[in-house]
């Protein structure tokens, strides 16, 4: 065999490897990358948290790091309620620990889901998310999901915890600090024993993880820097 032969045959070979390599890359790193402004997909949020406002009304604007990562990939649309006029705004829905729906809006959310709807539910059974607002203000959050139906009819349940406190979970593939993470059960795929459930309904997608607080980054104490990041990995395989 010829010497250019040779490196002709090793030169291929990188090649090959290197092929193989990209290959493995884990999917969630472009996740991270944010998109130019044309090219961002609108993402509709209902939310009681103080995500895309602060609690106290101020001069000098507000949001929160999860509304400044999700801004870095989404056109965020925020909505009151999960009625049909309110849905048919985006594909893609980010509910974070919302109050309780009117009976007919979740036949609409349901419905919307099942023709396609791409659904992320954080339902916290046990939220230690801290409030300057008194106990009974309707802008406070409430202290647990408020499930009218929603999670029985995807033939889901969702238990408060046993033990409060920060806790690590796996959230995709990966690991975040939560506070007081409830525990899912049911029909649908579930992971990490039992904090993440995936459920195929219809046409559609609903992801349901038992915390919220994992998103308050500003004020867990304890290593939160992947918990942004596994925000919006979990809404990037959504839009798949």
């Amino acid at each position: 065999m010829t010497r250019k032969r040779v490196l002709l045959i090793g030169f291929v070979g990188l090649l090959i490897i290197g092929a193989a390599a990209l290959a493995f890359v884990p999917r969630g790193r472009q996740a991270d990358a944010p998109r130019a402004e044309g090219q961002k997909p609108a993402l509709m949020v209902l939310t009681t948290l103080p995500l895309l406002f602060p609690e106290e009304f101020t001069l000098e604007g507000g949001g929160s790091k999860a509304l400044t990562a999700l801004e870095t990939r989404y056109r965020v649309v925020p909505i009151g309620t999960t009625d049909a006029a309110s849905l048919r705004q985006a594909r893609m829905l980010l509910l974070a620990h919302p109050l309780a729906q009117p009976a007919e809006a979740l036949v609409d959310l349901d419905g919307w889901v099942r023709e396609g709807g791409r659904l992320l539910l954080l339902a916290d059974p046990k939220l230690d998310w801290p409030s300057k607002r008194p106990l009974g203000d309707k802008l406070r959050p409430p202290p647990s999901f408020a499930d009218t139906g929603l999670l029985k009819h995807w033939g889901l349940t969702v238990q408060a915890p046993a033990e409060t406190g920060p806790k690590q979970r796996e959230l995709g593939s990966r690991q975040i600090l939560t506070a007081s993470p409830g525990t899912l059960s049911g029909s649908c795929e579930i992971e990490s024993g039992g904090f993440v459930a995936r459920c195929a309904v219809g046409k559609g997608l609903a992801v349901v993880v038992a915390d919220a607080d994992f998103l308050n980054v500003e004020q867990l104490d304890g290593p939160t820097e992947s918990n942004l990041e596994a925000l919006i990995a979990e809404l990037d395989r959504l839009e798949r």
